[in-house]
Order: structure tokens, then sequence, then C-alpha cells
């Protein structure tokens, strides 16, 4: 199973059981570094080496069916790194998700996963 698909119900999850302000931050830092993670493989599968870890933010607001994602960072060349994302039906059992990664400003890849565990 996709890593990311298997991440983002289980945040979510948490997120709907608990009304707990900690057990929301922890989830969306579970996302959060699932995204940096999957989106450092593509790029380095691609021959794109960072200079550092990506930073990733999970924009407030909107429906709780949809999740939103932005990572930042540089290239070891010092080219800009953006990684956006969106999950629709976040709060089911399989979400729908969707990844753009530019460098340098052009696209470099969209998929529906990130990483070494994309079927």
């Amino acid at each position: 199973m996709r890593r990311l698909s298997a991440v983002l119900p289980a945040a979510l999850l948490v997120l709907t059981l608990s009304g707990c302000d900690v057990m929301k931050r922890i989830s969306e830092g579970a996302y959060r570094n699932a995204v940096a993670d999957g989106a450092a493989v593509e790029l380095d599968e691609r021959g794109v080496r960072l200079q550092g870890r990506l930073s990733c933010a999970t924009p407030q607001g909107g429906p709780e069916s949809v999740m939103r994602i932005r990572c930042t960072g540089r290239t070891a060349e010092g080219a800009p790194v953006v990684v956006t994302g969106v999950a629709t039906e976040a709060d089911t059992r399989r979400p729908r998700e969707r990844y753009v990664i530019t460098v340098g400003g052009r696209n470099l890849m969209t998929a529906d996963c990130l990483g070494r565990a994309c079927t």
C-alpha cells in the first residue's frame, strides 16, 4: 500500500477522534514528514539533490474532507523547489491525493503518491 495513503487516513482518524490540539499537531506533523520524505525520494530518483530537508506546512481552513500541503526547499545548486499537494475525501479510508513538484519554476512531476512505496 502506498506510504502516504497509509499515513493520511491514520492522521485524519486521530484528528477526527480527538478534540485535543496536541493530537492534531502530531497528526499534521506525521503527514508533513511523510510528504517531505516522499518528495525527497522522488527528487533523488530524478537526480535532483536538495540542500537540506524540505519545509512543509498544512494551511488551515476549508472543509475537513480536503487537506492541503505545501513544501519548499532548494536544490544543491540553489534552485527553488516547491511541492504542493491536495488530498480530497481526506476524511475517508481512501483519500484521493495529487502532488506537483516544481524545480526552478518548472514542473518536474505530477503524481497521485510520492516515494518508493508508490505503485
